[in-house]
């Protein structure tokens, strides 16, 4: 099963050190491969590599593209846009 999605980067500090850590450890939930990318033509990344999100150096406003693959994969995007819609679940100041 493949499965496709996409969400904004609206937190304060884009793909950065945090939010990195809790999406290689969203990922890493799912059985399914998972990969993202900042263009839908790529280049794609392995979201379960924390080295690997980390140099990706996402900002605020920069769309993630993720795409998966295997028995899990429709939950597995779901569940990371979601995280993104949800600003990774951190506070930001005002």
């Amino acid at each position: 099963m493949n499965e496709m999605g996409q969400a904004m980067l609206i937190n304060a500090v884009g793909l950065h050190a945090r939010p990195s850590v809790k999406l290689t450890q969203a990922a890493k939930t799912f059985a399914a491969s998972i990969e993202f990318a900042l263009s839908p033509d790529g280049p794609w990344t392995d979201a379960k590599s924390p080295v690997k999100v980390m140099r990706v150096k996402a900002s605020k406003g920069a769309t993630l593209y993720f795409r998966s693959e295997g028995a899990d994969a429709g939950a597995a995007v779901r569940a990371l846009v979601d995280l993104v819609n949800r600003k990774f679940d951190e506070d930001e100041p005002a």
